[in-house]
Parts: C-alpha cells; structure tokens; sequence
C-alpha cells in the first residue's frame, strides 16, 4: 500500500507537518518494520519524522505496531526488568550491566537488550560478554536471579534494519525512541527508561502513562539505563501507567565516585564490575538507589496485578 499519504502529513515541516493518530501510527509503523516499502520511503519517513518530533500518540502506535511484531519472552513469576542499552559509554564506563546484575542478585529477572548504533561506544554487550554473559541467540524464558542480554535482531530484524538507517543519514529516527520504551514479554515489565535531553523525558512519560506500562524514568549516564554515579537525578515511577514520584533532583555533581575508573574499555569495566559484585568496591550511591526504586515499582506491579486478578469474577 505504501507510506506516501503519511509522508505527506508527517512531511511538511516543524509547522506545517500534522501528527497521525495512533491507529495511524501503528499502520505506518508496521509497514516500516515488515520492510514493505523503499528504501526512498523508509529515508522520507525517518527525516521527516526527526524534524517533526513524535507525540505521545504516535509513539503509542509504534509500540503496538512493534508489539504485535516483537518476539517476546515467556511470562515469569516476577516481572521482567527490562533494561534497553543503546548508548554505551564515551566519556565514562558503561554500568548498565553493573546494574543488571545488581539487580539479578535480589532474585529479579533481567533483560539487556540493545545494538551498536555508533561505532565509538564501548557497548554493554561487550561488557556482559567479558563478563560471561553471552548473547542470547534464542528466545526462552529468564529466570528469576538471571540476567541476560538479547540482540535487537533477535526481538526484532525490522527494528535493527530501521536503527542501522542512522549509519546511512547520521540522525536518529523513530526506532531509537521505541526501543526504550518496548516491552519485550508476555508478562509484566518493569521497563527502565532513561533519557538526556528534558524534551525526550516528557515525551516518554506521556506515553508510559497513555500506553498503562510500568516504567522507571529518570537521566541516565550518557543515554544508557543506568543512573548517573555523579549525580542525584529526578526519578519518577509509574505503575500501569500511574505516575508516581520517587526521587527528587538534587543539586550539584560528585567531581569523583569512589572506585570509578577512569578508563571506559571493556577489560576495566568488567573488572571494576567484578569488584563491585564481590564488595570490593562500592556501589555506586546513584546505583544503590535506582535498584531500590526499581525493586519497589516490581513488587507494586505484582501486587497491582494480584489485585486485578481477584477482582475477576
């Protein structure tokens, strides 16, 4: 059927350009994942839509359009904790496999997902690798204690095609925003959003609260899941899409974490993760706190969904 007539909405510029609906979205976006249009479309499509923005709505129709095509894991008996690491690390070492693992160890399940989409960040995927935990290269269920790391071309070849546009063009699209908000099972979820720039975290608490997901929002360091160890960053949780206030920013960076390498390649950042596991070294405070926020939004969705339960006659 092809995209143009959306393109012809989405196209017209910061003004001019009318946003879809979210039935609308879902469609556009299932055609952009199940590759049925042209190469000139998706280009169109992805330049069209960085200079627009996406809305709440639309985003909402990404995510049922990627969720009606993502291969998703078994539910479990506690819900996943899903932790997108699209990012890597530039100036400082990538902890989201430090915090994925932080959080295995109080007996949660743990999904890292992620794909290169620069070719100068050190990825957590080669860090979890040096660390022993290999990519998955099937779906199955993830067990309770468990971390585990997964492809985006595992979860999805379409979502990987549409982020690979970005070393073609050099600009983020769509993909880039959906892949930290997806929910990648059958049962509940416990996604951890993070963003760096303020615009991106009102966009995405929108569509936390329109989509009914339970989320962690909050800055994180360069873009990754984790929490920045400098600094304490507002964080705001929702539950079934119920916002809920967690922590308030406050003011001021730490010049130094104790224990905090300085160099950012895999080898030293899987030592210090190491360290830091067997209470050599410090968790870092910001870490500290995010795996007790994350642990009490997991015992509210579980709770909430207890609840819902009993009231089904």
């Amino acid at each position: 059927m092809g995209i143009s007539h959306y393109i012809k909405e989405i196209g017209r510029g910061a003004r001019g350009a009318k946003p879809l609906a979210r039935e609308q979205a879902a469609d556009l976006f299932g055609q952009v994942l199940d590759g049925s249009i042209t190469d000139l479309e998706m280009g169109a499509f992805c330049l069209a839509m960085r200079i627009k923005g996406e809305t709440p709505e639309e985003l909402a129709g990404f995510l049922d359009a990627t969720h009606a095509r993502l291969a998703r894991f078994p539910a479990g008996e506690r819900p996943l904790v899903v932790l997108p690491s699209y990012n890597g690390a530039r100036r400082l070492p990538v902890l989201t496999p430090l915090l994925a693992l932080l959080l295995a160890r109080e007996g949660l399940p743990v999904l890292v997902h992620g794909a290169a989409t620069e070719s100068t960040r050190v990825l957590a995927s080669s860090v979890l690798a040096a660390l022993e935990v290999p990519a998955l290269a099937a779906i199955r269920p993830i067990a309770g204690g468990e971390a585990v790391f997964a492809p985006t071309a595992l979860l999805s070849p379409g979502l990987k095609r549409l982020l690979d546009v970005r070393r073609v063009v050099g600009l983020r699209n769509p993909g880039h925003s959906v892949v930290k908000l997806m929910q990648p099972a059958l049962g509940d979820c416990v996604v951890i959003g993070s963003y760096t720039h303020p615009e991106y975290a009102r966009s995405m608490a929108a569509t936390f609260e329109l989509t009914g997901m339970t989320a962690l929002l909050s800055r994180g360091l360069e873009g990754e899941s984790a929490a920045d160890p400098r600094r304490t960053a507002q964080v705001d949780g929702f539950v079934r899409g119920q916002r809920i206030a967690l922590q308030a920013q406050q003011p001021g960076t730490q010049a130094e974490v104790p224990g905090l390498p300085s160099e950012i390649d895999v080898e030293t950042t899987a030592t210090y993760t190491r360290r830091v596991l067997a209470g050599e070294l410090p968790v870092p405070d910001a870490l500290a706190q995010q795996v007790a926020h994350i642990l009490q939004l997991a015992q509210r969705a579980q709770e909430t969904r207890a609840a819902h339960t009993a009231e089904i006659p």
